[in-house]
């Protein structure tokens, strides 16, 4: 295994404190160490995979992902979240989920994640998770769960558990997206079809609670109700926020996802209707 140069990694350790003494942009070691881990990981994929390994598309897709998971857990948006405001939160959750995860699909070639496979029990285990109606419940059950008051709350008193969400989160999502941007073909999409449905189906979970969030006449997390106010936003408007995020941007994603499939289908069936008039004009 060639090893990944230097340069980088000392780097990405020189970022494991803010460089400036007092800065605002607090960086949080954890993160770091995991980024750093999914970095080197896919480096030394690409290294043993074929000449040129990754694309260029594919490469700039994990570095986004990436770089957002850097920006969603460390800096301002962290503080905000962890500190002050639900919306704050809300909005680290959204980006981990509906952002981080599907640029980390989107630039992983099928080829690095294969030799896995090669194990029939983590095939098996592949196929049971990413299975549409498993990985909808998967992702279904972590983002309702996390979000009910007594486990959420306990993400906010204790650093670890905190952590633990973030990874639930995390993968969940991969697998929930799995069925929608497979590069495996051992694993393969849903139609575009099917597509369509599955994300419809996993937008409408995520409404019902944000309608709860938006909707609740008090204050679900003492964390925030007891939080130094900011902006002039009350805790319950706060909540509300954080609702409305979820329900509107978060929904308007997969409806969007649906969209775009839904044109990629008619172009499918449009070109295949092409081929079969030449087809017969030729005959």
């Amino acid at each position: 295994m060639t090893p990944v140069p230097a340069p980088p990694l000392l780097a990405a350790a020189a970022a494991l404190h803010p460089l400036v003494p007092g800065s605002a942009f607090a960086v949080h070691p954890s993160t770091v160490i995991g980024i750093l881990a999914l970095a080197a990981l896919y480096v030394w994929r690409a290294r043993l995979g074929p000449a040129g390994g990754p694309t260029a598309g594919q490469r700039a897709a994990f570095v986004s992902g990436l770089a957002l998971m850097f920006l969603s857990l460390n800096g301002p948006l962290h503080d905000l979240s962890d500190t002050y405001l639900f919306t704050a939160h809300m909005v680290q959750h959204l980006v981990l989920t509906l952002l981080v995860t599907p640029l980390l699909i989107a630039g992983t070639p099928g080829w690095m994640l294969r030799p896995a496979l090669r194990y029939p029990w983590v095939l098996r285990a592949a196929r049971a998770v990413t299975a549409p109606v498993a990985a909808f419940s998967i992702f279904t059950v972590t983002i309702i769960a996390w979000h009910l008051p007594p486990l959420y709350n306990l993400a906010m008193d204790v650093h670890p558990v905190h952590i633990v969400e973030h990874l639930c989160f995390l993968v969940a999502s991969t697998i929930m997206w799995w069925p929608v941007m497979s590069t495996l073909p051992e694993l393969p999409r849903l139609g575009y079809g099917q597509q369509m449905l599955y994300v419809i189906a996993v937008a409408l979970p995520m409404s019902v609670l944000a309608i709860v969030l938006t909707y609740a006449d008090t204050t679900l997390y003492p964390a925030y109700a007891s939080a130094p106010r900011i902006w002039g936003i009350t805790p319950l408007e706060d909540q509300r926020y954080g609702g409305l995020l979820m329900w509107l941007p978060g929904g308007l994603i997969f409806f969007g996802v649906a969209s775009v499939r839904f044109f990629q289908w008619a172009r499918a069936e449009y070109r295949d209707e092409s081929t079969e008039v030449r087809g017969s004009e030729q005959k």
